[in-house]
């Protein structure tokens, strides 16, 4: 289609926190994950209010990679609305109720941790 952008993974990367922040996602938290794991370029780590936000930002983004990119996510749990993996090729998405990511603490399996010294 006409006017779409070639899918890199920075170009994603900045469709994603783009989308997040129009729809109100809290708490963002990107992470690099190039030269780490195979599995995506970047990660992505948000909350919603509700299961009802969690379900639209994650409905939202996934459009919005489609209208920009040509090209369709991959979704995991919006039935629920507590925990939705998006992934978009190179950019891993998640976003949580609160009291889920707190449960999940995902973020400390990813990010450098400092010393306890």
């Amino acid at each position: 289609m006409a006017g779409q952008k070639q899918a890199t993974s920075d170009l994603l990367l900045e469709t994603v926190l783009s989308s997040l922040n129009d729809d109100k996602a809290e708490d963002i938290v990107q992470i690099d994950l190039r030269g780490k794991t195979e599995i995506g370029d970047h990660m992505v780590i948000c909350s919603g209010r509700s299961t009802r936000q969690v379900s639209a930002i994650s409905e939202k983004l996934a459009q919005r990679v489609k209208d920009e990119f040509g090209h369709t996510v991959r979704t995991e749990g919006k039935g629920t609305g507590d925990w939705v993996l998006i992934d978009t090729g190179d950019v891993i998405v998640h976003v949580f109720r609160p009291e889920v990511r707190e449960f999940y603490q995902l973020e400390k399996m990813w990010l450098p941790q400092p010393d306890d010294a």
